[in-house]
């Protein structure tokens, strides 16, 4: 690229290739966030292949999205300083190493590792990869670029039990984790061939102290809620798992906001349209989680569906959003983004209302409407939110900005598996009179009594998102404030919201 051009919008070489760069980015953000839950379906596989008990087994998946975690801020942070491209084509390769090794282990040991390699290879890429696309696409099209990786970040999420199932059922465990390597591999060709050179935006230090107190406050915390699940929450030793998260997390922050170079720039957060589009994805993927961990149990426990047959019923989620999150996209890049989020909300709303009220006798066309409207909701929700979270930040924080992105989608996704667990059994204990932390056979009352509960609880997250995206539209409708506001190099002005972006 030459050195005259600034901004990969001026360079039409690249807005030539724009749309086969968004493929290359979808692929991976695809095979990443589906390999943080088709882990879950191969579990008894794995346990049985590889002599575990289902409790240790279960590190397996968790390890996953801790390390996500742990490192996604600071692969942002090294995206802005080294080049978002840079970081996330390392992030290719390493995670087609980590999905290999993965499929040779031959130990609990070797496959923790290998998961963390994995992981390490993933968060590189989620970091930077809605920062390269609001780069390279003009404001224009920016909302249907960013509606499209929120399709596939939500096909990989959903998508992981129903392939996962098919895969396992045929080919064994390891193939959910080789089939990433030819397609990593196809990826990383393509990759390399049609990805720009990088643009360096930034030749700041990186943030050490800020890195290890963050990945000490995720690790802390992600363990006290899982181990909380076992233990109780209770118990001293996960009471002192979350003194140490908030301790590590209130330190981080005041570091972060006294030197002069962070890790995170908290200044991000002053403006309120930012921070309150993470607020509202992250308790979606809180609600949406909730849905992925109790619907395989009511469909095949409840329902009697084979599990490939649960796989198709809950595949009809991404495929909604496959047909749904670019049409809002786009929709978002002419008409506004707020608007769409509140419609969608209250899809959701909805739809988490209907499956509160499904019951043993419950027909299939039902239960597939309430999926369906599921998935539309969400289809209108994701694609215009992500839109608003990366065009109210400046350039030069783009990969720090989409790295919190990421960073919000994969707690709500750990934050969601608890709520719905913690909530399912602690109501069906109260039930049975005993602790439960399973199925009770012959009981299918106790377990709907719980899952009515869940899904009431996923629903009244939903209504927190949509009453917080409902005073936003109130509070800019008095100030006369129209459109997007501008950041990131594009996109239509609101009055009163770029001065927080730009710190």
């Amino acid at each position: 690229m030459s050195p005259a051009i600034s901004s990969y919008q001026d360079d039409p070489s690249v807005q030539q290739r724009r749309w086969s760069v968004l493929i290359i980015l979808n692929l991976f953000t695809f095979m990443a966030t589906l390999d943080g839950s088709i882990v879950n379906v191969a579990l008894p596989s794995i346990s049985k292949s590889l002599g575990l008990e289902l409790g240790h087994a279960q590190w397996i998946s968790s390890i996953y999205l801790m390390a996500i975690c742990s490192f996604i801020l600071l692969f942002g942070r090294l995206g802005d300083i080294f080049g978002k491209i840079r970081i996330f084509r390392i992030g290719t390769i390493v995670f087609v190493v980590g999905s290999l090794l993965c499929g040779l282990s031959g130990s609990l040991a070797t496959l923790v590792a290998a998961r963390i390699v994995q992981a390490i290879g993933a968060s590189m890429t989620m970091a930077n990869s809605q920062g390269i696309v609001t780069d390279i696409f003009p404001a224009n099209e920016r909302g249907k670029a960013l509606g499209l990786v929120g399709t596939f970040v939500s096909l990989g999420s959903i998508a992981g039990p129903g392939i996962g199932g098919l895969m396992v059922s045929s080919l064994g465990w390891e193939s959910i984790f080789w089939i990433n390597v030819p397609l990593g591999l196809i990826a990383i060709l393509l990759g390399w061939k049609l990805l720009p050179r990088d643009i360096r935006t930034s030749k700041k230090s990186v943030d050490g102290a800020g890195s290890l107190l963050f990945a000490g406050f995720i690790v802390s915390l992600i363990a006290a809620i899982l181990l909380g699940q076992e233990w109780g929450y209770g118990d001293w030793r996960i009471l002192a798992l979350l003194a140490f998260a908030a301790a590590s997390f209130l330190v981080f922050l005041r570091i972060e906001s006294r030197i002069g170079e962070p890790m995170l720039d908290l200044s991000l957060f002053r403006n309120p349209l930012f921070s309150l589009s993470i607020l509202c994805g992250f308790l979606v993927f809180v609600s949406m989680f909730c849905y992925n961990i109790i619907a395989p149990f009511y469909l095949q426990s409840i329902l009697g569906l084979s599990p490939s047959s649960a796989g198709w019923m809950m595949m009809i989620y991404p495929l909604v959003m496959v047909v749904v999150a670019p049409i809002s996209g786009a929709m978002s890049d002419r008409f506004g983004s707020e608007w769409l989020t509140f419609i969608g909300l209250l899809l959701m709303v909805g739809a988490q209302a209907g499956l509160s009220s499904l019951h043993e006798g419950s027909t299939l066309i039902t239960v597939g409407s309430f999926i369906a409207l599921l998935g539309l909701g969400g289809g209108m929700f994701q694609s215009p939110n992500n839109s608003l979270v990366m065009s109210t930040v400046p350039r030069p924080r783009l990969g720090v900005a989409g790295s919190v992105n990421s960073l919000i989608r994969n707690l709500g996704m750990v934050v969601g598996i608890a709520v719905a667990t913690t909530t399912l059994f602690g109501v069906m204990s109260g039930q049975a009179g005993q602790r439960v932390t399973g199925l009770i056979p012959g009981r299918p009352d106790i377990f709907l009594a719980g899952m009515h509960v869940v899904f009431t609880v996923s629903a009244s997250i939903c209504v927190l998102g949509a009453l917080l995206t409902g005073w936003r539209l109130f509070t800019r409708k008095r100030r006369g404030g129209e459109g997007e506001p501008e950041g990131a190099g594009g996109g239509r002005k609101a009055s009163g919201q770029t001065g927080g972006a730009a710190g």
